[in-house]
């Protein structure tokens, strides 16, 4: 039997303006994720930063915004998600000013990890207030809105960057990227004020300052190898740091067992669904973001694009899987357990094809028809994936559940990003061979991905 995690006359008490807000909260820290992808070539020419500083701008901000968004979830459930979501977004939007105010790569680093930090507040509310808010079908279409944002939020962020240093306002180049949040940070403000509830979830568990202290190195030890073991020759450290993560994690699974508010708990991970979901996310993510980095220094640094003319290439394979998030609920219910295992090997066919036409050195036509093919995998796996994993979740372990998805997605993108971007770098010969090479491992973590998706048919 499925339990619900909002009380029916809830969806009737929500704001018209409620998902608009949350949605739009979601697209801009979801832009800021993709967004250095275009602009990091000029970024990396005006501060004269290396691959491993570029990939750390990139890094910094979804390192952090995954390693607290569990906490920043709980948070929200405990203080109120208004509260916590006002706090998250002037944080954000302060430390968005940072980045455009940076003066070399170490301070654009600092302020992009204080950005994800604020997005790790912020964000986690959208998913808390869709499953605290709305209940049946209103939840089914919230969540088909949510999949479509996060695609169109994180193509949009090459778009917009490309546009952005293309334009050069006032000769500020790519500062500009940044400093647009500013004004739809403030009108977000404003918004959210009126429209999202003061409350939270009265049961909500308190914080696991154990867990988070572990958790963070942890992290830090697996990403920060993987980022910059290319540009320094694979030293030593790094490979003692990748067995240190190994260390940490297993230590954070044992002290897990033991606090009494763990940041994943183990009833979470008895809800049917949740580990096959999470680990679908996982792997997707790893994959989708692998793509977006790897093709975004293939179209500029080897086909010799424009940051615009770079950015404009996703536009295509962002309206597919855009289309296909808000229209997969059309299918028979029926259908609905079945898309993730038939959406992904479809994925891992389009990624195959996008790395048949970087070794080939085909037209730009053929690689978005394989990008088109790829995204329309993803999107037909993307939103069944978040509704079936989140469908038997109680109330109580809502926040919790939220923050575990979200946690997926961010950290799939910071595995995507540090993984297939040091892969990219590494792999000998010219830019076509470096991007047959990476497309073919990222369809192989494609395809690999069917395999806990078929477990939600369960």
């Amino acid at each position: 039997m499925t339990t619900t995690t909002a009380a029916p006359d809830t969806a009737r008490r929500a704001h018209p303006l409620l998902l608009t807000a949350l949605l739009t909260a979601q697209f801009m820290a979801l832009l800021d994720t993709s967004v250095v992808n275009v602009a990091g070539p000029t970024i990396r020419t005006d501060l004269d930063t290396s691959g491993a500083g570029l990939q750390s701008i990139v890094s910094g901000y979804t390192v952090v915004y995954a390693m607290l968004i569990i906490t920043g979830s709980r948070l929200g459930g405990r203080l109120g998600f208004r509260r916590v979501f006002g706090a998250g977004l002037v944080v954000f939007t302060l430390a968005s000013l940072l980045c455009g105010l940076a003066w070399d790569d170490t301070s654009l680093i600092v302020a992009r990890a204080i950005q994800g930090g604020g997005a790790a507040l912020m964000v986690p509310q959208v998913l808390n207030l869709i499953q605290a808010t709305y209940a049946g079908a209103d939840r089914a279409r919230a969540m088909g809105r949510y999949a479509a944002t996060i695609a169109g939020g994180l193509v949009a962020g090459q778009v917009v960057g490309g546009l952005l240093v293309s334009a050069d306002l006032f000769g500020l180049s790519w500062r500009p990227v940044f400093l647009i949040n500013i004004p739809v940070g403030i009108v977000l403000y404003v918004l959210a004020r009126r429209v999202l509830p003061p409350g939270g979830i009265p049961s909500a568990r308190g914080l696991d300052i154990p867990g988070l202290t572990l958790l963070a190195p942890a992290l830090l030890a697996l990403v920060v190898p993987l980022v910059m073991g290319h540009e320094l020759d694979w030293p030593t450290w790094g490979w003692l740091s990748l067995g240190g993560c190994v260390v940490l994690f297993a230590l954070f699974a044992l002290v897990e067992r033991r606090v009494s508010a763990p940041l994943i708990p183990a009833a979470l991970l008895r809800v049917p669904g949740v580990v096959a979901g999470a680990v679908t996310l996982l792997l997707a993510m790893t994959a989708f973001g692998g793509l977006m980095f790897s093709t975004a220094l293939y179209v500029q640094n080897g086909l010799g694009y424009s940051a615009l003319e770079a950015g404009l290439t996703f536009i295509p394979s962002s309206v597919v899987f855009a289309t296909v998030s808000l229209r997969w609920q059309r299918l028979p219910a029926a259908w609905h357990p079945r898309l993730p295992m038939i959406g992904m090997p479809i994925g891992a066919l389009g990624f195959t094809a996008t790395a048949w036409a970087f070794g080939d050195g085909q037209s730009l036509p053929v690689l978005l028809a394989t990008m088109i093919l790829g995204s329309f995998g993803l999107g037909v796996a993307y939103s069944p994936v978040m509704m079936l994993a989140l469908r038997r979740v109680p109330l109580p372990l809502a926040s919790d559940a939220s923050g575990l998805m979200v946690t997926m997605i961010q950290l799939g993108q910071v595995l995507g990003v540090a993984a297939f971007g040091t892969l990219y770098l590494s792999v000998g010969g010219d830019f076509h061979h470096a991007g047959e090479v990476t497309s073919l491992t990222i369809a192989a973590t494609a395809l690999a991905t069917a395999v806990p998706a078929a477990r939600l048919r369960r």
